[in-house]
């Protein structure tokens, strides 16, 4: 029987642990391949079910017996079944009109070269395919745009599925703002992207009347799911951030450094509707940052981004007009994305306490 023996150096520790790390590596890769070949399996199924006329041929139970002779084939396979082949039809039916650019004259490209011009699509998880043809419609820039956020932010399918109920792809990139006439363009697309409008602030749980102060406090309070909703690269500076101007103090509400972008954020939090002032104020708040925070070389011009609860638009636009510094405007909402209640669904702990009362009786 041989001796288990305890080595204590260094490089054959080291070894050890360089081993690990490379399985966990080429797991993660073959986990990655098989999705791959999953989901182009599931693109190429979808395509011979359109383009083969299947239905047409024979019968609308064709789906349902198809599925039945496959799963016969192949019983240790998952992803047979008839809801999912529906899937497979409607994934390719989705993405399809992508396909027309690949046609050239003397036929069709190979699948290969279709599949590289697809890879996009390939990257997230069948589940998290499934829940996005459920939402979008058939709208392939909808579909495209979570395809995209999912790769970029690592979102599970129940982050993805929060952020398709907030509409996160009508809010995205809308606040009004000058970035345009302020920024170089590189960097104006950018900082318009990673604006939002409206804001989701139901997070904080705010059902009751409410200052400023409370709504702050709120959202630092749940500060991961304020970063989450402000979107990737905010990183927190701080509250009530004190700046001296001369001879003031001044006290910025939020203040946050973008590490996409590579500059300061200042964001000014009002519960009530957007006024003249509101823009000067913020525009003074970038205008100090610049001078006392940000450093040349490094650090980009700082933007800033005023969230109120209602804006008149006209009035918003022209007072971004008349300032030099990147601004924007959005609004804030608490109770939108709050499911409202379909009667005699989810009923209340007295509506409960009723009928047992009732059933006791």
């Amino acid at each position: 029987m041989s001796k288990s023996i305890n080595i204590l150096d260094k490089d054959y520790l080291q070894w050890v642990k360089d081993l690990c790390r490379r399985y966990r590596q080429s797991q993660i890769q073959a986990a990655v391949k098989v999705n791959t070949e999953q989901l182009k399996y599931n693109w190429l199924l979808g395509r011979d079910i359109v383009e083969m006329n299947i239905e047409q041929r024979w019968g609308e139970s064709v789906i349902t017996q198809l599925s039945k002779d496959l799963r016969a084939e192949m019983p240790d396979v998952q992803g047979l079944s008839k809801t999912n082949i529906y899937y497979c039809r409607k994934f390719y039916q989705l993405y399809k009109p992508s396909n027309e650019i690949f046609h050239h004259l003397e036929g069709k490209t190979s699948d290969e070269e279709i599949f590289r011009q697809l890879e996009g699509i390939f990257e997230i998880p069948w589940r998290h395919h499934c829940l996005i043809m459920d939402k979008v419609k058939g709208d392939v820039a909808k579909a495209m745009f979570y395809i995209r956020q999912t790769i970029e932010n690592g979102w599970s399918r129940s982050m993805l599925m929060n952020f398709i109920n907030t509409d996160l792809y009508e809010r995205q990139g809308k606040a009004l703002t000058n970035f345009k006439n302020t920024l170089p363009k590189i960097n104006s697309d950018l900082a318009q992207e990673i604006t939002k409008d409206p804001y989701n602030f139901a997070f904080t749980g705010i059902t009751q009347p409410y200052n400023e102060r409370m709504l702050k406090s709120a959202l630092l309070n749940n500060i991961t799911h304020f970063l989450t909703e402000l979107g990737t690269g905010f990183a927190y500076v701080g509250k009530e951030y004190r700046l001296q101007i001369g001879q003031t103090e001044n006290f910025i509400d939020l203040l946050f450094y973008n590490l996409n972008l590579s500059c300061y954020v200042v964001i000014e939090v009002k519960i009530g509707q957007f006024e003249f002032k509101d823009i000067g104020q913020l525009g003074g708040y970038v205008v100090a940052c610049n001078h006392q925070l940000r450093k040349e070389g490094r650090d980009n011009p700082t933007i800033g981004l005023l969230i109120c609860k209602e804006k008149d638009r006209v009035q918003a636009q022209y007072a971004l007009e008349s300032s030099t510094q990147p601004l924007g405007i959005s609004e804030y909402d608490l109770e939108k994305f709050y499911p409202e209640k379909v009667e005699g669904t989810i009923p209340t702990i007295k509506e409960i306490e009723e009928k047992l009362s009732e059933k006791q009786e």
